[in-house]
């Protein structure tokens, strides 16, 4: 294929999802911020790029399409994208010569095709009569309903894009467009996924891992940092908070019955994460909880648990079973991470069995045993941050 002329470009064709069905004030500052996720996720992969950001499309022009493909596949906001040509400019009849002259590299001899044609402003007549005209430069049987081959063609007034396979984006809104919330990171499989999915409803992720170092290893906490860089392809940067967590554990084992530890551990970390969303305006908590599914995450123990928070609290998985939550964990690859050994934060110093269904008046009662405000004042001078970008 001849590309000597500058009004081929290569690269990809990228689709809005329900961006439009926001108003067209709120479309502009979506779209915005789609663009800077899109320059920081490219820059970080050292990727040759220009963006075209337009009303319906974006195209993004490069020639590295694998690396490019692997980073939009994760852009949250795009409903899909393709690997296209781009005819800029282009007349009509430039856009079909290109056709005739080049499909031969597409279409084997022995392959069906189909054209699926879409000009903004052409009625039905004429779209039909577009279809026609480059169909009959096209030496290949046609299918309509079962192609080997389809020829994506899109009119717009910037010019022509040419494409052959649309790739399935990861949708929802783009990150960081729907303010800042803190999420609670344990290193286990589940509330990755959690951060993942609020991720993709717009929301910028930051994290917070409580550890019982150094009563136990470093293991939850290197298994959270490695979470993070992996997290890393779903939002351009990321703030980590790492919080000591053992002496508040061993103030709670001197004093509290051992089948409600895990309760009075939950309720605090969420004491704790309101206090450090509140200083710093994250505008909601989110946990990896689902309904029932250990004995802490009853709603007669989320009741007590989450008693004293004032802020929202988002449990993206509270109706999902868990093997719906390990294939996703699987597909946005935080699964062989957080099935490494740990010791939990939250076992720690409790037995086997955990009461399903504890009273309120008998959490308070105990929790008058407890000396924890300036173990609380300790571990928020103590806290570890960490900047990912």
């Amino acid at each position: 294929m001849d590309n000597k002329d500058n009004k081929i470009k290569q690269g990809f064709i990228l689709a809005f999802g329900e961006l439009f069905l926001k108003s067209e004030g709120v479309q502009k500052i979506l779209k915005k911020r789609l663009d800077n996720n899109l320059s920081s996720l490219l820059k970080k992969q050292k990727i040759d790029f220009r963006i075209y950001p337009w009303r319906e499309r974006i195209f993004v022009q490069t020639k590295n399409f694998k690396k490019t493909s692997s980073v939009l596949k994760n852009v949250f906001g795009l409903v899909w994208f393709a690997q296209t040509f781009f005819l800029e400019e282009a007349s009509f009849e430039e856009m079909n010569n290109f056709i005739k002259e080049n499909y031969q590299d597409w279409i084997k001899k022995d392959e069906s095709f189909a054209l699926r044609v879409k000009k903004g402003p052409l009625n039905k007549k004429r779209t039909e009569q577009v279809i026609k005209e480059i169909a009959e430069n096209i030496e290949r049987s046609v299918d309509l309903g079962n192609p080997k081959k389809e020829i994506f063609i899109e009119g717009r007034k910037q010019g022509w894009f040419i494409y052959f396979k649309k790739q399935k984006g990861a949708g929802g809104l783009p990150n960081g467009s729907q303010g800042k919330v803190l999420a609670l990171i344990s290193g286990g499989i589940d509330s990755p996924v959690a951060a993942y999915l609020i991720a993709k409803r717009g929301a910028e992720n930051i994290w917070l891992h409580f550890h019982s170092f150094p009563l136990v290893s470093k293991a939850s906490i290197e298994k959270t940092k490695e979470l993070a860089k992996v997290f890393l392809n779903y939002q351009p940067k990321l703030k980590l908070y790492l919080i000591p967590f053992s002496e508040i554990q061993k103030e709670i084992k001197l004093k509290i019955p051992a089948k409600y530890r895990v309760i009075f551990y939950r309720r605090l970390m969420l004491e704790i994460a309101q206090s450090i969303a509140q200083k710093e305006n994250y505008q909601a908590l989110v946990t990896g909880e689902s309904l029932g599914q250990v004995s802490s995450q009853t709603l007669p123990n989320f009741q007590i648990t989450q008693e004293n928070i004032r802020i929202p609290i988002f449990q993206p998985l509270i109706g999902m079973d868990k093997e719906e939550i390990i294939q996703l964990a699987e597909q946005i690859k935080t699964f062989d991470i957080s099935i490494k050994p740990q010791e939990d934060c939250c076992t720690l110093f409790v037995p086997k069995h955990q009461t399903a269904a504890a009273k309120l008046e008998i959490i308070k009662e105990l929790e008058k045993e407890l000396s924890l405000n300036r173990l609380i004042i300790r571990v928020l001078e103590e806290i570890e941050i960490i900047e990912y970008n």
